[in-house]
């Protein structure tokens, strides 16, 4: 009751103040209400002492708490599953989660150029958000540690890496980081001949790359493949760096485009 009649004191106030004066925008029409509101405040108590701008002083203001640094922004929330890679698709970009949340669903709130992913009510993940269709946003620290391994190994340091091995070796890590359809690809089949060197000598990867070059399948599963059946130590052509040479195309580069 109170509070009703105190909106019909206000309300009786204003509207016989204002009821013959025309206003031409709502923000004139804002600003006359505001004016006539702090002079209603202002007035003492018939009953009691001070006015209502004492009395919020006094007991209200206190109570308050602080606003928020930031305005709050509607959102614009969806629910998502996260996929194997552990990325989620919003908008057709794709954002990072951490990768332990594969399989899980995710609430994404999209608002103030952001992206936040929640799950179990939990915040997993931030993005800045990307109109860049069919492409990734990815947080490293989101990365299993064999993922991050990527991340440390550019084009040009792969490319020296083969070369230090030998000319086959070379050849078969340009030829995975030119002819693969994503670079992510190319990076782990590189890292997957590391591996071999680590477990079969680099003095038998360079033979089996030579062997792979030599039937036309500079594939990691052939060279893996003829490392696990000897085929490496079995007699074949060595390649030179010219017959390991790149064809000369305008969509085809050397390592030197790397460095």
């Amino acid at each position: 009751p109170k509070v009703e009649g105190a909106v019909l004191l206000i309300e009786r106030w204003i509207l016989a103040r204002l009821r013959n004066r025309r206003f031409f925008s709502l923000i004139e029409l804002n600003a006359a209400i505001a004016a006539l509101i702090a002079d209603l405040n202002l007035r003492p108590f018939q009953k009691l002492p001070g006015c209502r701008r004492d009395a919020f002083l006094a007991l209200d203001a206190p109570a308050l708490s602080p606003l928020p640094a930031t305005r709050y922004v509607v959102g614009n929330w969806k629910q998502a599953k996260v996929n194997v890679d552990y990325h989620v698709e919003f908008e057709g970009h794709y954002y990072s989660v951490p990768h332990r949340l594969v399989g899980s669903s995710v609430e994404m709130r999209a608002g103030a150029g952001l992206l936040e992913i929640f799950c179990a009510n939990q915040r997993v993940a931030c993005h800045a958000l990307n109109a860049r269709r069919g492409q990734h946003s990815t947080t490293p620290e989101h990365m299993p540690a064999s993922h991050r391994a990527h991340l440390e190994w550019t084009p040009a340091k792969l490319i020296k890496w083969g070369q230090s091995i030998g000319v086959a070796a070379a050849g078969v890590v340009t030829w995975q980081l030119e002819n693969r359809p994503h670079p992510e690809q190319g990076y782990r089949a590189c890292l997957g001949l590391k591996r071999l060197a680590r477990e079969y000598t680099p003095q038998r990867l360079e033979a089996a790359c030579a062997r792979a070059l030599a039937i036309r399948s500079p594939t990691y599963r052939s060279v893996a493949s003829i490392l696990k059946s000897g085929l490496d130590r079995q007699h074949a052509s060595i390649p030179t760096a010219a017959s390991t040479a790149l064809p000369e195309h305008e969509n085809v580069r050397g390592a030197d485009y790397y460095h």
